[in-house]
């Protein structure tokens, strides 16, 4: 992005957050979108004024300080900044009172109050929330697999289809692929959940209602703490499980009407990275003048 908030060029890459993937993960996904950025604009590292990166798992103090020095070598002499994937999709919804709920392989919401106030709930990783998440109903499901096998019932449908999802022959070799690598296995079963759901399948449905039932309590608490119970304000959903079952967007739709009857449903005006690109511009001192 230019100095006229322009966009040249966009990169893509890899999974960039440094609890999942590791910090040394994390910086090299997103320097590789970096770099195909700037060589798709044509552009050197050197033109490169300022870099602002918004990470899931960077909303605590230590993981930001570690991946802003990290970055910093990557990107010597240049203005940084690193914030949360959550501060991107706020950024991206534009001004005013806001509240976005994401719901992915994680799950938190964030919103912006009245008077600008920034609150945010959620969004502290598998073992201490993410609560109605991909990887929380994936996880949930497993469980009530396993309980359905040690009872000498391993051939359901839906336990068919979860296995047959992550290639594994059975629930002994399931077991241990959830050990080895668990960020890689419960976000995969969302999917199978979803597609069950849609089919009718009771037991697929009862998870789904139960995430969008968390999930809206996310919002809920939020809207609480923004005092915005009686305003109208924008509310955006964001993440990979919407969009992928039509009776969990119902639900979740529902349920959020309940916790806030006068939002008004929207997505964001701007792509997550472009709202990147206009947080690293404010950080340049020729352009914080009122009007620039």
């Amino acid at each position: 992005m230019d100095e006229s908030c322009k966009v040249h060029a966009v990169g893509r890459s890899g999974p960039s957050n440094p609890m999942r993937v590791g910090f040394g993960g994390a910086l090299a996904a997103v320097c590789e979108a970096g770099r195909i950025a700037m060589q798709s604009a044509q552009i050197s590292p050197g033109e490169i004024s300022a870099v602002c990166a918004g990470l899931a798992g960077a909303g605590q103090p230590e993981s930001e300080r570690k991946m802003k020095r990290l970055l910093s070598e990557e990107f010597p002499e240049k203005y940084l900044r690193v914030c949360t994937d959550l501060d991107l999709t706020l950024e991206a919804t534009g001004d005013g009172p806001a509240v976005v709920l994401i719901a992915g392989t994680g799950s938190a919401a964030v919103g912006r109050g009245l008077s600008g106030q920034i609150a945010r709930v959620g969004g502290h990783g598998p073992l201490l929330g993410d609560e109605g998440s991909a990887y929380d109903i994936g996880r949930r499901a497993a469980t009530a697999a396993f309980r359905e096998f040690d009872r000498g019932n391993a051939d359901s449908p839906l336990a068919k289809k979860i296995l047959h999802e992550l290639g594994v022959a059975n629930w002994e070799a399931f077991h241990l692929r959830v050990y080895s690598v668990p960020d890689e296995v419960f976000p995969r079963v969302f999917p199978v959940i979803a597609n069950a759901a849609d089919e009718g399948d009771s037991s697929a449905r009862v998870l789904l209602q139960d995430a969008a039932s968390q999930l809206a309590d996310l919002v809920d608490d939020l809207v609480e703490r923004l005092q915005l119970k009686s305003q109208a304000f924008l509310l955006v959903k964001s993440g990979g499980m919407l969009g992928r079952c039509a009776y969990f967007d119902q639900l979740i739709d529902e349920r959020l009407r309940r916790v806030a009857p006068r939002a008004k449903f929207e997505g964001s005006a701007i792509p997550p990275a472009e709202a990147a690109a206009r947080l690293a511009l404010r950080l340049l001192p020729d352009l914080t003048e009122e009007g620039k």
